[in-house]
């Protein structure tokens, strides 16, 4: 049971959250991004989080990257995670911040602050390493936790709807950087969104979530063509809606 460094394997996969009970059976490519999406509630922060080491399956294994990580704590597993609120310390400096994703306690080697400062530069925010987080904008605050998250050096990065709360132009630039960053370091990047824009732009793959479970999953192309998964085809809004042929077809002589 394995999957191609970095890949993923959720084989099996059991979790009961309150009165729901989920299972997921999935492999997540290496070297990608993958979006996951689904209604609200269906468990897609629950999958990362699984991941992530954060929560523990009931049953079933994990594996990252050939290995079985299912009992690993999370600061033993290859893995680093965004969330939405960027989790940012509000009376640490930009650049203390982002150390935190080498050392817990800031004691920093040359090495430690070299990298910093290239993933600084790397997301746009050299010159503003002594800032707080309240002098910065929402997506400036976004670009902090991904520098701090590129210093850790992990294979995977998961990212839990990270750019919710941006308007639509930053919500487009902070995609493309992920992007960017994703080709230049070989990442296995997982992010969790329900705008099927944020798929067809950066994913290659899709994976769909009800009710505690993989419905279905693919490529992105296969996924928003006409002939893609039922499921998501409701869940994004495109069944049951006449095409403007349809319409003029049906029109009355």
């Amino acid at each position: 049971m394995s999957v191609a460094k970095p890949g993923m394997l959720l084989d099996s996969v059991a979790f009961r959250y309150a009165q729901t009970a989920m299972q997921f059976d999935v492999a997540i490519p290496g070297n990608t991004i993958t979006a996951v999406m689904g209604p609200s509630g269906s468990g897609k922060s629950t999958l990362l989080n699984l991941i992530a080491g954060f929560e523990t399956p009931e049953a079933g294994h994990i594996v990252i990257g050939g290995e079985d990580v299912t009992h690993r704590p999370p600061a033993e597993r290859p893995v680093s995670m965004i969330f939405q609120e960027n989790n940012l310390f509000a009376h640490l400096s930009v650049e203390k911040n982002v150390g935190l994703g080498r050392s817990p306690s800031l004691k920093l080697t040359a090495d430690d602050r070299a990298a910093i400062t290239d993933a600084l530069r790397r997301t746009g925010l050299d010159g503003k390493q002594q800032r707080l987080p309240r002098e910065l904008s929402g997506g400036e605050r976004q670009r902090v936790a991904i520098a701090r998250a590129l210093v850790r050096r992990r294979p995977v990065l998961l990212m839990d709807e990270p750019f919710a709360a941006l308007g639509p132009a930053l919500r487009i630039e902070m995609l493309d950087l992920v992007k960017a960053l994703q080709a230049e370091h070989g990442l296995t990047v997982v992010l969790v969104t329900h705008q099927p824009d944020d798929a067809r732009r950066i994913a290659s793959d899709i994976v769909f979530i009800e009710d505690g479970r993989v419905s279905a999953a693919g490529k992105t192309e296969d996924f928003l063509a006409a002939g893609g998964p039922t499921a998501f085809r409701h869940y994004i809004g495109e069944v049951n809606i006449p095409t403007a042929k349809s319409v003029i077809a049906r029109k009355p002589t």
